[in-house]
């Protein structure tokens, strides 16, 4: 059994409720996200394997349904790989505006139960429900009716792990994938912990469980036996003592809100490395337009723009400037990113990857803006509202600048590809 599969593998079927006293953290994971997402666009392909990520050659899996992770497909996989493994999947392209829309929604469903909640990514967030539990019951209770409410509003599924630290309520929430429920008592912490293999714990990667194994501990229970000086002697002090803590589901960790995001970017990886200024800045473009919808989508605007060029020997460089007032803009962003691909001199130079990010983000509500007549950028702030109109009902990419329709599509009297005019 691989080490994915044994962090994986099914949960403890359901049965009499757990004793929940004192459980008030919850973990709550997203159900292959990425994929439910395009699912409620695409309702013919539930129960096929589907796979969200790059088509190219250095395409790279974003996100797989269950039914294709039961041919090995998972996450940071690159696609050829996955297609070798499951070459029935169907492949659908990421569009992270969209993602960014339903996490907003789902995040305002947890806001909703208490203000304790820490984001993790744009699908997985710790809550504390202490404070909830006078006003909506115990802490399974509360689970439970976050699990129906997502489920209701916006029509994906999610795993709630219940527990009295934050690192057994994501073990939890893991074990109970997919659409699941786990309550971990407090009084049986280590009954559930010291069966699991040591990779379950935070902290061991490949080349630590691999020491582990060389010392014939195989599960935490082995490890939780072991005395604290010997695994500080074998692992160093600070990881010999982390890991000893958590194998006897010791985590002092509270939760820890905060709801912005620290920056939103987007790259791409091309087929052949690029030495074209041309299919470059036509790149950029895209990736800003992208870059730009996730911004708007989140609520944020910021104020530095960067851009990161990774050449065809791996070399990346990144350039960045700082505006003198926040933008959520893809107009903005591109001529900036452009501007700085121009100042670091690589127009002849054999690229790789391309990114472009934004920094320094907050709330674009707030972000203070210098009145003008006859402002330009208000047409433009405008006209990709519209866009993003249009986008959220007809999918991304139904509108794009002229520079982004390939010429195959100029010609074709507007057909989008898709049957749509």
């Amino acid at each position: 059994m691989s080490r994915k599969q044994q962090l994986h593998r099914p949960g403890p079927q359901p049965g009499p409720p757990a004793d929940d006293t004192g459980c008030s953290i919850l973990h709550v994971d997203m159900d292959a996200f990425f994929v439910s997402v395009e699912l409620l666009d695409r309702p013919e392909l539930r129960g096929h394997p589907v796979i969200v990520g790059g088509a190219g050659p250095r395409g790279v899996v974003a996100a797989a349904s269950y039914e294709a992770r039961r041919f090995g497909v998972h996450s940071a996989m690159p696609m050829t790989r996955a297609r070798r493994l499951c070459p029935r999947a169907v492949v659908l392209p990421p569009d992270h505006a969209k993602y960014s829309r339903v996490s907003a929604a789902v995040f305002e469903i947890f806001q909703s139960i208490t203000p304790l909640v820490e984001g993790l990514s744009l699908d997985e967030a710790f809550l504390d429900v202490a404070g909830a539990l006078r006003r909506l019951g115990r802490p399974a209770a509360i689970a439970q009716q976050i699990r129906d409410e997502v489920r209701a509003q916006q029509g994906i599924t999610c795993s709630v792990g219940v527990a009295s630290t934050k690192f057994v309520a994501k073990l939890a929430s893991t074990h109970c994938k997919p659409d699941g429920l786990l309550v971990i008592p407090a009084a049986g912490v280590q009954e559930f912990l010291h069966p699991l293999p040591v990779a379950a714990l935070w902290g061991v990667g490949e080349r630590t469980e691999e020491s582990l194994l060389r010392l014939g501990l195989r599960t935490v229970g082995q490890l939780a036996q072991v005395p604290l000086p010997t695994l500080q002697r074998e692992l160093g002090n600070a990881l010999g003592s982390h890991l000893h803590e958590l194998s006897w589901g010791r985590d002092p960790r509270e939760v820890v809100p905060d709801t912005r995001d620290k920056s939103i970017g987007a790259e791409e990886t091309f087929d052949t490395d690029i030495d074209d200024p041309e299919i470059i800045n036509r790149e950029l473009l895209r990736l800003a337009e992208k870059v730009g919808a996730r911004l708007r989508a989140s609520g944020n605007s910021g104020r530095t723009v960067s851009v990161k060029l990774r050449m065809a020997d791996f070399k990346t460089i990144t350039r960045s400037r700082t505006l003198r007032e926040p933008t959520d803009l893809a107009r903005v962003i591109y001529i900036t990113a452009r501007e700085l691909f121009e100042a670091a001199g690589l127009e002849r130079v054999r690229l790789r990857l391309v990114g472009v990010r934004v920094e320094n983000l907050g709330p674009a509500d707030q972000a203070p803006r210098q009145l003008a007549l006859d402002e330009p950028e208000t047409g433009w702030r405008e006209a990709e509202r519209v866009v993003d109109q249009v986008a959220h009902r007809f999918g991304s990419g139904t509108v794009r600048p002229a520079a982004l329709v390939r010429p195959v599509e100029q010609g074709d009297a507007g057909d989008t590809g898709d049957g749509r005019r």
